[in-house]
C-alpha cells in the first residue's frame, strides 16, 4: 500500500501528445491540442467524507491522512503528477456542439497498481479549466454524493463503469441554479475522485476530426489500441477496433437495461471508448416501467434519451465515432458495415440477458414474442420493475386464478389495475408458466440464473435525496446504510429498503425530475 502524496505517478497521455503547458485557465479554443495543462484550485477546508476501501485496496492505496487530503481536495499537486484537462468535442442532444473538453474534470496523473494496471485519477469539480467556458468549475455536494456512490453501486451491480475513490467537502459553498429556472442558491462544495483505466471518449475523436488535424486523430486512435486493445494487432487494426467498440458499446447498453439504469445525457461526450458508463449527472434508475421515462428536465419533451430509447441512441452515437475516424480509411464501405453490426450484437445480448432475467434455460426462437409480450404488458401496467422481477422469481408453479395472479404482484404495483390489465397480466403469466415447464434445468438453477440478473437493491433517487439532505445537515446514517447496500445489490440483506418509490418523491425535486447540474 502506498500514500497518494508518496507515489511516483505516470503520466503517459501528456508525452505521448501535445498539449497546451502554459496552465493559463482562461477559457479558450485549443486547436491543435489534445489537452491543457490545469492545476486544481485550492479549497478552504477539505474534509474527507468517503473513501472506497474496496478500491484502494485493488490499487494499493493507503487510506488517507490529513495531508493526503489536500491532494483528494485539489490543494496539493506533488512533483510527479501533471495535471491536464482532456480537449473533445461532442454531439449534445443530437446537435453538433463543437469544442467542449474537461470543464470541471482535473486529471491528476496514471497510478500504477500491483498487478501492473494503470488507473487515471480525476478530481471532479476541483476548479476552472480552460475548457470551462462560463462555469466554475466546481461541483456541489449533492451531485458529488450521486455520483461517488452510483459508480461504485453500478460496480456491485456488475455493470462496467468508472469507479469512486473519496468523496471530500471543500468547506466553501457553491451557486447553483438547480433547474435553470433563476432560482440559483448557494450549496456545499464538494470533490469526487473518479478513477478508470481511462477517461476517454467518443468526443475525444471527434475533435481532431472536426479540425481536420488528421495526424493527431491517427495518433490518438494508434495509441489508444495500443494502451487499451494490446490484442488488436494487423493493417486492418482500425476497423477491428471499432467493432470492438460497437461490441462493448452494445454490451453496455444491455446492462443498463437489464438493471433498469438511465443516463440521462448520452451526448458523445459521454460515451467511452472502452464501453464503460462514464459522467453520472441526472440519471436514475426506472421505478414504475416505462420505456419513454427519462429523468433529465433538459431532455423534455422530446425525451431523447428515455430509457428504452438508449440501444438506438447508442448505435447513433457509434455513428458519430465513425464519422470521426472516416478520415482513416479510403472509403467508408468497410466501416458502415462494422457500424451495422450493432443490431445484431445488442439483440443477441439482450435476448441471452432476457432469458436470464425470466430464469430460461435457452432462449428459443418462440421465446422472442413471450419477451415481446413482457415488454408491452409492463409498460401498460407499469409496475415497480425492480419488485416486478423479484416476485417473478417466487412464483408459484401453479397460479391460474386472475385474482391470484393479481395478488401475487400487487407489492409491486403504483396504481390499482383495470380489468383489461389484468386480463393482460394474468395472460402473460399463463404463457410464462407454461415456457417455464419446457426448461431442461431444475427450477433452482433458473431461480439462481434469475437472482445473478435482478438486483434486489437499486439506488433509488429519493434514498439518495434523503441521504444528500442528511449529509447537508451534518448527519451521514443513511449515507453509510446505502454505501454498504449497494456493495450486495442481489441478497436479501437489505430488505429495509425493497419498496416502492413513496408518492411524495414522484412530484419532490431531485428525486423525480433532475437537471445536468445533478
Amino acid at each position: 500500500m502506498q500514500k497518494l502524496s508518496e507515489k511516483e505517478y505516470k503520466n503517459e497521455f501528456v508525452t505521448a501528445f501535445d498539449g497546451d503547458d502554459s496552465g493559463d485557465l482562461k477559457p479558450r479554443q485549443t486547436p491543435g491540442v489534445l489537452y491543457s495543462k490545469a492545476t486544481p484550485t485550492p479549497v478552504k477546508d477539505p474534509k474527507l467524507v468517503a473513501w472506497s476501501e474496496e478500491l484502494a485496496e485493488e490499487l494499493g492505496i493507503e487510506k488517507p491522512d490529513e495531508h493526503d487530503v489536500k491532494i483528494l481536495g485539489g490543494n496539493l499537486v506533488t512533483p510527479t503528477m501533471y495535471p491536464y484537462a482532456a480537449c473533445y468535442a461532442g454531439h449534445q442532444f443530437g446537435n453538433w456542439a463543437g469544442q467542449l473538453g474537461d470543464g470541471r474534470a482535473i486529471t491528476l496523473g496514471e497510478w500504477e497498481a500491483p498487478d501492473g494496471n494503470s488507473w487515471e485519477l480525476q478530481l471532479k469539480g476541483a476548479g476552472p479549466t480552460p475548457y470551462s467556458r462560463r462555469a466554475d468549475g466546481r461541483a456541489v455536494l449533492r451531485s458529488s454524493v450521486r455520483e461517488y456512490l452510483m459508480s461504485e453501486a453500478m460496480y456491485y451491480l456488475g455493470v462496467p463503469t468508472t469507479r469512486a475513490l473519496s468523496l471530500v467537502t471543500t468547506g466553501e459553498p457553491v451557486l447553483r441554479d438547480m433547474f435553470y429556472n433563476g432560482n440559483a442558491a448557494y450549496e456545499p462544495g464538494a470533490i469526487v475522485m473518479r478513477v478508470s483505466p481511462s477517461f476517454l471518449r467518443f468526443g475525444n475523436f471527434e475533435m481532431p476530426a472536426a479540425r481536420k488535424e488528421t495526424d493527431n486523430l491517427k495518433k490518438l486512435v494508434d495509441w489508444t489500441i495500443a494502451r487499451y486493445y494490446p490484442h488488436i494487432q494487423g493493417e486492418d487494426k482500425v476497423l477491428t477496433w471499432f467493432k470492438e467498440v460497437v461490441e462493448r458499446t452494445a454490451s453496455l447498453m444491455v446492462e443498463w437495461q437489464r438493471v433498469g439504469f438511465v443516463h440521462g445525457v448520452m451526448n458523445t461526450d459521454n460515451m467511452s471508448v472502452l464501453g464503460l458508463t462514464i459522467d453520472y449527472g441526472p440519471y436514475s434508475f426506472v421505478d414504475d416501467y416505462d420505456p419513454y421515462f427519462t429523468p433529465n428536465t433538459t431532455d423534455l419533451p422530446g425525451r431523447r434519451y428515455a430509457f428504452g430509447r438508449q440501444p438506438s441512441v447508442a448505435y447513433w452515437n457509434l455513428g458519430c465515432l465513425a464519422s470521426a475516424i472516416a478520415p482513416l480509411f479510403p472509403g467508408t464501405e468497410e466501416l458502415v458495415a462494422a457500424l451495422e453490426t450493432y443490431g445484431d450484437s445488442y439483440s443477441r445480448k439482450y435476448l441471452a440477458m432476457m432469458g436470464n432475467k425470466l430464469g430460461l434455460d435457452k432462449v428459443k426462437a418462440e421465446d422472442v414474442q413471450l419477451i415481446k409480450n413482457l415488454e408491452e404488458t409492463l409498460a401498460t401496467i407499469k409496475p415497480d420493475m425492480t419488485i416486478f422481477y423479484q416476485l417473478l422469481m417466487d412464483l408459484p408453479a401453479e397460479l391460474a386464478a386472475e385474482q391470484d395472479v393479481v395478488n401475487h404482484f400487487q407489492e409491486s404495483f403504483y396504481e390499482e389495475l383495470n380489468q383489461e390489465e389484468r386480463e393482460k397480466l394474468q395472460k402473460l403469466i399463463k404463457a410464462y408458466q407454461e415456457r417455464i415447464k419446457q426448461n431442461t434445468c431444475t427450477r433452482e438453477e433458473a431461480v439462481k440464473r434469475m437472482r445473478q440478473a435482478n438486483p434486489r437493491f437499486i439506488l433509488r433517487n429519493y434514498l439518495l435525496h434523503q441521504a444528500i439532505e442528511e449529509l447537508e445537515r451534518g448527519e451521514n446514517q443513511l449515507f453509510l446504510k446505502l454505501q454498504e447496500a449497494m456493495k450486495d445489490p442481489y441478497s436479501r440483506n437489505f430488505d429495509e429498503f425493497f419498496a416502492k418509490r413513496p408518492d411524495w418523491a414522484s412530484k419532490k425535486a431531485g428525486c423525480s425530475m433532475l437537471s445536468c447540474s445533478s
